[in-house]
């Protein structure tokens, strides 16, 4: 039978405590200096690393400051600056449109709230979640695929796609912690609780963790 120390709101509290000692300084892994920016990386991010991601953006920041920028260059000119990209034609067309209905509709300004953020192409709940959180400090909790394995794994979500999930931890944790854990989640997962081979036996969080190979009679000590 599954333990569910973790449940208990004093485990929930000494697995943040443990994220915290860990990963204090956790944040996005793109690079950005404008919301714009970080709306172009976070798009650009799908199916793509964030390695990657930075080496193109450090080129493409360079030569564009705003939406406008990206209208003038053209659609021809942003295919060949995002190639290294996965799906970058696709790509390509929705920052073209998200570009102008940013020029056009929001005064050449990313948007501040999550129903405007996704009526841009290419900008899914996530991407408006991680643009919301990182840009302007509104609490949201973006859920990838690190952050969804995680959050099973722990036992505090066992809802199956990314909304339940945000839903699940939204009602877990105060705003206030949202974004911090996103992040500290995401660099525990990489690191550590991998999707295959995860290293549970070096792991901090073992013994607060379900899924980690300790009896109960362990984490009960």
């Amino acid at each position: 039978m599954e333990n569910n120390i973790n449940k208990k709101p004093s485990s929930i509290k000494k697995i943040l405590q443990i994220l915290e000692q860990e990963y204090p300084a956790a944040t996005t892994a793109l690079r950005y200096n404008t919301p714009f920016e970080l709306l172009l990386a976070a798009i650009l991010s799908a199916q793509t690393t964030d390695q990657q991601v930075n080496k193109i953006t450090g080129r493409l920041f360079s030569q564009i400051k705003g939406p406008c920028d990206i209208l003038d260059r053209g659609v021809a000119w942003l295919e060949k600056a995002i190639k290294g990209c996965g799906l970058y034609r696709q790509k390509s067309r929705q920052i073209m449109e998200t570009s102008r209905l940013l020029c056009e509709k929001f005064g050449g300004e990313v948007p501040r709230t999550r129903e405007e953020l996704m009526t841009l192409p290419g900008v899914g709940r996530k991407t408006a979640n991680v643009v919301l959180s990182n840009a302007f400090g509104i609490p949201a909790f973006a859920v990838d695929t690190h952050v969804q394995r995680l959050c099973r794994r722990l036992g505090w979500s066992k809802r199956k796609t990314p909304l339940a999930v945000e839903e699940d931890i939204c009602r877990l944790l105060p705003p206030e912690l949202w974004s911090e854990t996103h992040h500290r989640l995401i660099a525990h997962g990489r690191r550590v609780c991998r999707a295959r081979k995860p290293l549970c036996s070096s792991c901090s969080l073992s013994l607060y963790c379900p899924s980690a190979p300790l009896s109960v009679e362990e984490k009960t000590l």
